[in-house]
């Protein structure tokens, strides 16, 4: 139970225990699954589609939050069709089509190949 408490303090769901899920708003869900996850102490986590249906300061708050997660040592795994929110909170990413790797590297990489422009991001991608 101390475990538990201190990830709702830290992840500011402290005052949200007692809610019932149906009742928070999805970014408060979000971090709520993420919250579940970590109650088991874990080495590495996927997150699937974090940023999807959440609103831009959800988006932060998440972003944020995978940020400590990294500082913390626990590896990330993210599968997200959101891309500029994804490629600003990781260190590598892939692009997969029909279960292949078409292209892989850091995002400034990704950001500036252009295979990566021409089957995935679109020419005017830019990171910021």
């Amino acid at each position: 139970e101390g475990r538990l408490d201190s990830l709702l303090s830290e992840l500011k769901l402290g005052h949200l225990a007692l809610n019932k899920a149906y009742s928070l708003s999805g970014g408060e869900r979000r971090r709520v699954e993420i919250t579940r996850a970590l109650v088991t102490a874990p080495q590495i986590m996927l997150l699937d589609e974090p940023f999807a249906g959440i609103d831009p300061l959800a988006v932060n708050d998440i972003q944020n939050i995978i940020r400590q997660l990294k500082e913390k040592n626990i590896g990330v795994l993210i599968s997200d069709h959101n891309v500029r929110e994804t490629l600003s909170v990781c260190d590598r990413a892939y692009i997969l089509n029909e279960g292949v790797i078409l292209q892989e590297g850091r995002p400034e990489e990704l950001a500036e190949s252009e295979l990566a422009r021409k089957i995935y991001l679109g020419e005017k991608f830019r990171l910021n």
